[in-house]
């Protein structure tokens, strides 16, 4: 059998939605697929210490982590890429002249920054579990990594700052973005360099819009019964809900296990 070299997205994909934890049959399945020398990662925009947290329970030891930003081989970091310096650092400008609050996440940790309580106040608190650290003397422009920004603009005001669209950003909730590496496709090719492997031996799996971003026509795509209708529109193949064992059933399907 021909190796193949497998991503998974994690949320909606290969766990389930309602209790947070892997489906059985899916954590079946990556286990079957390694044991028939298949390679397997995990593609997700979670940062690396929360994304190693999830696989670590799983025997998983390869990861295109950070939206794309860190890969991690055999669990050996071999690239934690921080955001564009001088976006970040225009992003704040605006943020500061407009009295917009942030936060900064400067670390591979759950620690985020501030100088004062302007995010939470405009914001409120963050729905994951969040270490802050409060620091008068913050000066962003000193900084050397900045691996994510949080601003406190809410869904209905972004029409108000066009600013905020120069650097590449996602909606987790309705009163702040998050600023952070929205690129698992880069990513991935980047590790296929690192394995020395073809486009044409990948095989994606993924349900929500983010996916959209490893979804490549060089790529074997395919989406869960249970995706986003923009995800099925493009995969090439749909298989059945994630619950209901979509991934074993596609897996054993193309013959990949048995």
């Amino acid at each position: 059998m021909k190796k193949k070299y497998f991503f998974f997205d994690i949320d909606g994909t290969l766990t389930d939605l309602e209790t947070g934890r892997i489906v059985p049959s899916a954590k079946r399945t990556l286990e079957a697929l390694q044991e028939a020398g298949h390679f397997v990662a995990i593609a997700t925009g979670r940062i690396h210490y929360k994304a190693k947290s999830f696989t670590d329970k799983i025997n998983i030891h390869n990861l295109v982590c950070s939206g794309g930003g860190c890969l991690v081989i055999e669990d050996k970091i071999i690239e934690n890429k921080p955001l564009p310096l001088e976006k970040a650092m225009s992003l704040l400008q605006h943020a500061e002249k407009e009295n917009i609050g942030y936060l900064l996440l400067l670390e591979d940790t759950d620690a985020v920054y501030m100088k004062d309580y302007l995010f939470l106040e405009q914001a409120g608190f963050r729905q994951e579990l969040t270490t802050y650290h409060y620091d008068p003397d913050l000066d962003y422009s000193s900084l050397k990594e900045i691996y994510k920004v949080y601003l406190a603009i809410h869904q209905d005001e972004v029409d108000k700052y066009p600013w905020c669209n120069d650097l590449t950003k996602l909606r987790l909730h309705p009163n702040y973005f998050v600023y952070q590496h929205d690129e698992k496709k880069a990513g991935i090719r980047k590790m296929l360099h690192y394995l020395d492997a073809k486009e044409e031996d990948i095989v994606v799996f993924g349900d929500d819009l983010n996916d959209l971003a490893m979804f490549d026509p060089y790529f074997f795509c395919i989406a869960m019964a249970n995706a986003k209708e923009e995800v099925k529109e493009i995969a090439d193949y749909i298989t059945d809900n994630n619950v209901d064992d979509g991934i074993e059933k596609a897996c054993k399907h193309f013959g990949w296990i048995k």
